[in-house]
């Protein structure tokens, strides 16, 4: 908590933004962190409420109440205690997670969440900027080698605790760089890589071996992975060299729309088209840059990973953006005495439909499925689109509102659906219904799969999810091995 009455007295303070103006003509950071007065008032509004509801609405339990009276109290250097010892990365989640704590929040029932993630994205950019966050190299080897598969945040944060808990870490990475979807999924307007890279030294420091280029396996035939790997390791060999092995890829299939006129030339998936973007801003030469310059760009999907596309279309200087999203336009404002303290489905607008409606460029359209792309010579030229509603449970077509758009580029962003199959086939690894990896989240067989000593954690064991959840996952999948590896685990859950 707090001051006693401090939500009775202080309003929300949110982080400031750069003008669009500024920030569009670049792919930095736009975000004005709160300074020490702002985040010691909005500290002050966590009350005393007896249950803290935002502990369990965070994926890994920040202790939250703990660390927001600690920014109260002045005591910046045991804030960042506080919070670490329940999250590896908060540097990651102050900047990008939606902040399901904060709709949890007891102040939240009938009036302005206190800034959770403003006040976490506080903390962390002191500690760096002090000097508080030092590598923390296991005093005592364990002898025993862990292998992960992936360098997301799954795989990142459970390597940071292995390590620490004294084990021989290597990190296995197909692309040329370290952070999974951190790395070439998240724009870096929204998160800027240098904070993927500090952690990576952090964890150097402390015993991980980062491989990149490396394919664990093989590539599905016909997958539009990103993929930059230059050499392959085999299931066995990691099997034979290493005494467990944790796979923590991401959920990289994108789901596809088979409609007439998928395979036209500017028909892409979202994650061809952002990668390429990240790599070019981290400084490296493509030939023949997917780019949205003077078009009329279309993208289906209203998710995060829509939204970073609206983003990077405007800074790429599109002529028009429009998204598209199937289900309804959900309300402005939830019913909150319904659904606190979960998750609410409310209409969510983001910083790059701000900058893309400030240009004048955005058209958001809601209850609208695509029903063919329209083509000239192979090339895309448009698409044809009828509006839906629900009916018995199911979306249908309303008849008469068939409609067709001008488009250059159509990018689709309707989520993911599974994990690279060739890498859990290599290791014969059960798989769900939905193609995830089978393990549970038990204490003692947590995270196991089918195969002795293979674990599975993150987006290959859960789904597509958040960075806060692959995190959480990541590092109970590392107690899980340390107590394999050695009959007990200091690791906390």
């Amino acid at each position: 908590m707090g001051k006693v009455t401090g939500f009775m007295e202080y309003d929300r303070i949110e982080e400031g933004y750069a003008p669009v103006t500024e920030r569009v003509n670049n792919y930095q950071e736009f975000v004005i962190t709160l300074d020490e007065s702002q985040s010691k008032l909005q500290s002050a509004r966590c009350m005393d409420c007896g249950t803290p509801f935002c502990n369990n609405g965070c994926p890994v339990n920040n202790i939250i109440p703990d660390f927001n009276d600690l920014v109260y109290q002045g005591d910046w250097r045991h804030a960042i205690e506080v919070l670490h010892s329940t999250n590896n990365f908060p540097e990651f989640t102050g900047r990008i997670c939606p902040a399901p704590c904060e709709a949890a929040c007891v102040v939240n029932v009938n009036g302005d969440a206190v800034g959770i993630k403003s006040i976490e994205h506080a903390i962390i950019d002191r500690a760096w900027s002090e000097g508080w966050v030092q590598p923390r190299p296991a005093a005592v080897k364990t002898g025993k080698a862990v292998a992960i598969v992936g360098s997301g945040p799954a795989g990142l944060a459970a390597a940071q605790q292995l390590a620490r808990a004294g084990h021989a870490v290597t990190v296995f990475e197909k692309n040329d760089r370290v952070g999974g979807l951190l790395r070439y999924g998240i724009p870096d307007f929204k998160m800027e890589k240098s904070h993927i890279d500090r952690r990576v030294q952090q964890m150097e420091a402390e015993g991980v071996v980062f491989r990149t280029g490396v394919l664990v396996s093989s590539m599905p035939d016909g997958a539009k992975v990103t993929n930059w790997a230059k050499e392959s390791v085999s299931a066995e060999q990691l099997m034979k060299e290493f005494d467990a092995v944790l796979l923590a890829g991401g959920s990289e299939q994108s789901r596809d729309l088979p409609v007439p006129g998928r395979d036209l030339n500017g028909v892409y998936f979202a994650m061809e088209f952002l990668p390429q973007q990240n790599k070019v801003v981290a400084g490296d030469k493509l030939k023949d840059q997917l780019r949205a310059d003077g078009k009329h760009v279309v993208v289906i999907g209203g998710g995060d990973t829509g939204s970073d596309c609206v983003g990077t279309s405007t800074r790429h200087g599109a002529k028009s953006v429009t998204q598209f999203e199937v289900m309804p336009m959900p309300p402005e404002q939830e019913n909150k005495p319904l659904v606190w303290p979960y998750w609410p489905l409310k209409l969510r607008t983001s910083s790059s439909h701000d900058e893309s409606q400030g240009k004048g460029l955005l058209k958001r359209e809601f209850a609208i499925s695509t029903k063919e792309f329209l083509g000239k010579n192979g090339k895309l030229t448009g698409l044809k689109t009828v509006h839906v509603e629900m009916k018995d449970g199911k979306l249908s077509e309303v008849p008469g509102t068939e409609q067709e758009w001008p488009a250059d580029m159509v990018l689709l962003a309707m989520g993911f659906t599974n994990p690279m199959a060739t890498v859990l086939q290599a290791f014969g690894v059960e798989k769900d219904a939905r193609g995830n990896a089978r393990a549970g989240t038990e204490d003692q067989t947590g995270y196991l799969t089918n195969v002795p000593k293979v674990f599975a954690a993150g987006d290959m064991r859960r789904g597509q999810s958040l960075v806060v959840w692959a995190i959480r996952e990541g590092r109970q999948a590392a107690r899980a091995v340390d107590q394999f590896l050695m009959g007990h685990s200091t690791l906390p859950r």
